[in-house]
Parts: structure tokens; C-alpha cells; sequence
């Protein structure tokens, strides 16, 4: 009888559980559905907010690094040494709407360092080394033709700063059409675009006149900023002359300005890659030319804390 009555009260119990379990889910949903709603209307205001006239300014990056240090660690080939990473990536922008123009400038700075001192081998490099090094700015100016197409002219500035400042450094000026089909995308096609290129290594490098085509998105969704910007340059000279760059950010915001930011980005540079094999790699190769290189894909990743301005 007292087995029967322990039995009865814990199915109640677990009954009485389970019920209670469906009721806050049942109270949740709607929850759920106000705080969507909600989310919906401050989207929109901010789109509104977004579409103003006026100036908007603002800046997002990324800041990745470890340390480490080994004492008599024989399990590894190097037992007594220490290393680091350090790198940062910021993206910012100041973008000027009115109701017949708009003027937008942007600036990506990509920096990392990296060092590994065997402290078994006093000729070593004992200093942290440039490892990635990426620097570009932009301004696109245009007259507004409709709500979504403008005439324009840019300007656009890619060179390293660590080492090597301006050396190549690249300089686009070109003039032709802006067609922005929502707020935060802006496409560029400048059919008449001359490529300035700055280089000691004249042999190598060279200007020419050329079509200049950028697309940039840069969005802000609640905790998450996002900006990707394609920059590509065709020569009419010659496809050796062209190059294009793909640049992408993610901030995800954990904790106020704090979050985990990603980073990486993509290039295609024939002049480069050949200035490389001829004068930079460990066995240069002075007889190289643009027929004979393999044109390989450039890329950059950083990983690590972000910080939104």
C-alpha cells in the first residue's frame, strides 16, 4: 500500500512538473514574439536614423595576440624559447548624406607582429617581425542623379606602412558612376580610372589608365558589425597590370564595447607577386618575368578580441 502511494505521488509530482514546464513555455512564445517585434520597429527607426541627412562617423576593429615562454620543454625541437603574436585591425568611416550629394571616406588598417626566439641560439632574431601589414583609405564623392544613382569621382590610397611605405603604393583617381540601391551598399563603376603606381622597382611596376569597380557593405545589426569592400582595377594596358582586393570584418559584442572580432582578406596582384620572386624570396630569381610566375592567391586572417567605437 505505502509502495502504491509513493508511486501515485511522484507520477503527481512529475505530472505537476511537466505541466508547469508547458506553461512557461506557453507564457514564453508571446514573450518571444513582443521582443521580435520590438527589434523590428528599432530597425526601422535606425534605418530612418541611417537615411538622415548629416554626417555619420564611426569605427569598428579587431585586436588579436598570445604570449608564450618554454623552459627545458625537450618534448618539442625548440625546449627554451619564446614567442608572440600581436596584431590589430580597425575599420572607420565618416560618410557626409545630403539630398543632392553624399560624400563617403574610409580607412582600413590591418597590423600584426610576430616573434620566436630560441633562446638556445644567440644569432637568432630576438624582436617581434612585421607579419601582416595592410593600409587603405577612400574617398568617393558623387552628385546625385536620382535617389539611387549619383555621377562620381574617387580616390583610393593601398600601400604597407611597417616597411616598405609606399613602395609599392597604389593611387586611384577616376571619375564615372555611383549606384546605391540600399543605405548601407554602395557600388562604383569608373570606366576612366588611372592607376598610379609608386615603386623603386620601376622594371616592375607600372601606371596605366584602366576601369575601376568598388562595392562596399558596411552594416550594423544589434550586437554584430560587418564590413566587406571588393576593390578591382582592369588595365587597358594589359591583365598584368590589374589586381583586385577583397577585405572582410566581423565584430560579434559580448559584453558593452567588448566582443570576438574575425578578419581576413583576399588579393590578386601580379605585379607584386613578381616584384617578390624577383628581388624578396629566399632564392630570388632575377630572370623571372610575368609569363613564367605563377600567380598565386595572397591572403590574411586575424582572429581575436574586438572593440566597437
Amino acid at each position: 500500500m505505502k509502495r502504491l502511494l509513493f508511486a501515485t505521488a511522484l507520477l503527481t509530482a512529475l505530472l505537476s512538473q511537466a505541466q508547469t514546464a508547458e506553461e512557461i513555455k506557453a507564457e514564453m512564445a508571446p514573450k518571444k514574439d513582443s521582443i521580435a517585434a520590438i527589434q523590428g520597429r528599432v530597425d526601422g527607426l535606425q534605418a530612418q536614423l541611417d537615411a538622415l541627412p548629416g554626417w555619420k562617423v564611426g569605427a569598428f576593429g579587431t585586436i588579436g595576440g598570445s604570449l608564450s615562454n618554454f623552459n627545458n620543454w625537450f618534448a618539442q625541437g625548440l625546449p627554451n624559447n619564446s614567442s608572440g603574436t600581436i596584431g590589430f585591425t580597425v575599420n572607420a568611416f565618416a560618410n557626409q548624406q545630403e539630398e543632392k550629394f553624399f560624400w563617403r571616406n574610409a580607412a582600413n588598417i590591418n597590423l600584426g607582429w610576430v616573434k620566436l626566439d630560441d633562446k638556445d641560439d644567440s644569432t637568432d632574431d630576438d624582436g617581434f617581425r612585421e607579419a601582416t601589414d595592410v593600409f587603405n583609405i577612400s574617398s568617393l564623392y558623387g552628385r546625385k542623379l536620382s535617389d539611387k544613382f549619383a555621377v562620381s569621382g574617387l580616390g583610393e590610397y593601398r600601400t604597407t606602412i611597417l616597411s616598405n611605405f609606399n613602395d609599392p603604393g597604389y593611387l586611384d583617381l577616376g571619375v564615372g558612376g555611383t549606384w546605391t540601391p540600399i543605405t548601407d551598399l554602395v557600388v562604383v563603376i569608373h570606366p576612366l580610372n588611372y592607376n598610379f603606381v609608386f615603386s623603386n622597382e620601376d622594371t616592375i611596376f607600372n601606371s596605366s589608365l584602366g576601369a575601376k569597380i568598388v562595392a562596399d557593405y558596411t552594416k550594423k545589426l544589434g550586437a554584430v558589425s560587418f564590413k566587406t569592400n571588393l576593390s578591382m582595377f582592369q588595365s587597358y594596358e594589359s591583365g598584368d597590370l590589374s589586381n583586385w582586393t577583397w577585405t572582410n570584418s566581423f565584430a560579434y559584442t559580448l559584453w558593452k564595447v567588448i566582443g570576438v572580432g574575425f578578419d581576413f582578406g583576399l588579393r590578386n596582384n601580379k605585379q607584386e607577386t613578381l616584384n617578390y620572386i624577383v628581388n624578396n624570396a629566399p632564392t630570388p630569381n632575377p630572370n623571372a618575368t610575368f609569363d613564367t610566375i605563377d600567380n598565386e592567391l595572397q591572403t590574411y586572417w586575424t582572429f581575436g578580441l574586438s572593440y566597437s567605437f
